[in-house]
């Protein structure tokens, strides 16, 4: 069986990414599915747009999470960052704790690296770099989504999908098979719903 590649977008602050990163772990479990996640950035996205003042402090404060992410990019490996990403995930959205920075040094102790690289948090010399990687995924799915981004390696990238609680199991596999179904169509662009629950973290 070949293996199937599925490249994740993520920003490390959005609870409905992190709901959809659990769902492809999951369905790696019973798919043979390599997946990679790559950052990108909510607060690059967003500069400069008129926003709501309390999304606004929100998108100011993703800077530092995003350039820990980065920075771990650039300096470890993808098992770093997948296990950046968890921790983090694990302390901030499951676990409920408002303190980025925190969730930021829990995540960073999770990888390889030295702990001294929470500098990164504050190092806006960094920010361009995610400009540039946020417009690589503008690139690729437009500038009318946030986050998560998935890509199936076709050259064509998608918002979502959207999920809460992550699939388990046979489910999780049976939701990757769709999307790559949906994904292999050229005219494909867009289905959606109307939430009706928030991230569920189970």
């Amino acid at each position: 069986m070949t293996t199937q590649s599925v490249e994740m977008f993520f920003d490390p602050t959005c609870p409905w990414a992190w709901m959809t990163s659990r769902w492809l772990l999951n369905a790696a479990e019973v798919r043979d599915l390599d997946v990679t996640f790559s950052i990108m950035s909510l607060s690059a996205l967003n500069e400069g747009r008129d926003l709501d003042p309390g999304y606004r402090e929100a998108m100011d404060a993703a800077w530092g999470p995003a350039r820990v992410a980065l920075a771990i990019t650039q300096q470890g490996s993808q098992e770093d960052v997948a296990a950046y990403y968890t921790a983090f995930g694990t302390h901030h959205h499951v676990g409920g704790h408002g303190d980025l920075r925190a969730a930021a040094e829990a995540g960073l102790a999770a990888t390889s690296l030295d702990a001294e690289l929470i500098t990164a948090y504050e190092d806006t010399s960094l920010d361009d770099e995610l400009r540039r990687r946020q417009q690589a995924v503008i690139d690729l799915v437009g500038d009318e989504v946030g986050t998560p981004v998935i890509s199936f390696g076709t050259g064509r990238a998608y918002f979502g999908p959207v999920i809460s609680p992550a699939p388990k199991g046979e489910e999780a596999g049976a939701l990757l098979d769709g999307l790559a179904a949906l994904a292999s169509v050229d005219g494909f662009f867009e289905i959606k719903r109307t939430r009706t629950v928030g991230p569920i973290f189970d």
